[in-house]
């Protein structure tokens, strides 16, 4: 079985009725969202939680499960990765779009073949950054064409065009 693919995290409790908000982490949270939607957890004990309620409010989604009927049981939810089978979602008709998991793990290099390190995580903060982990400690890069040229996820490998500055600061 593959590994799941996460698509939000649960934050804290809004409200005295079982509301959540949620960190979303998918370009889809219409869908992924929707009522009577039966989601997996991670952890997996915590799960599965069916989706009675979803609502945007102040650019947050809302959401409230089935069972989850006050702030107690909510705030006990907080921090719990949801997740989906990757075979659940449709292959991408974009060939610039990527999931979170087919670049983690991508050696990072750059044009000039230097190495950098490993694509460690993907920060979604108004614009995608790559967190790669290397010799020299972390670094964030922002995942955009004029700085990350080339993906390769079949070969394994992600090519960077770092400005100056961006992985050695003195510069």
């Amino acid at each position: 079985m593959s590994e799941p693919l996460v698509v939000g995290r649960i934050g804290r409790a809004h409200g005295i009725r079982g509301e959540v908000a949620i960190d979303v982490r998918t370009d889809e949270p219409e869908s992924r969202f929707a009522a009577g939607t039966t989601i997996a957890t991670d952890p997996a004990p915590t799960g599965p939680l069916t989706i009675e309620r979803a609502r945007w409010h102040s650019g947050r989604l809302l959401v409230r499960f089935a069972g989850i009927g006050d702030r107690s049981a909510a705030e006990a939810l907080r921090g719990t990765w949801l997740v989906v089978d990757p075979g659940d979602i449709a292959p991408s008709t974009d060939p610039d779009d990527y999931h979170d998991q087919e670049l983690i793990g991508l050696t990072v290099v750059t044009a000039d073949g230097g190495a950098v390190g490993e694509v460690a995580d993907i920060l979604h903060h108004g614009q995608d950054l790559l967190v790669v982990r290397g010799s020299t400690g972390e670094r964030l890069v922002p995942f955009v064409a004029a700085i990350v040229p080339e993906v390769d996820v079949p070969g394994g490998r992600l090519v960077i065009t770092p400005p100056p500055g961006l992985l050695d600061p003195s510069d």
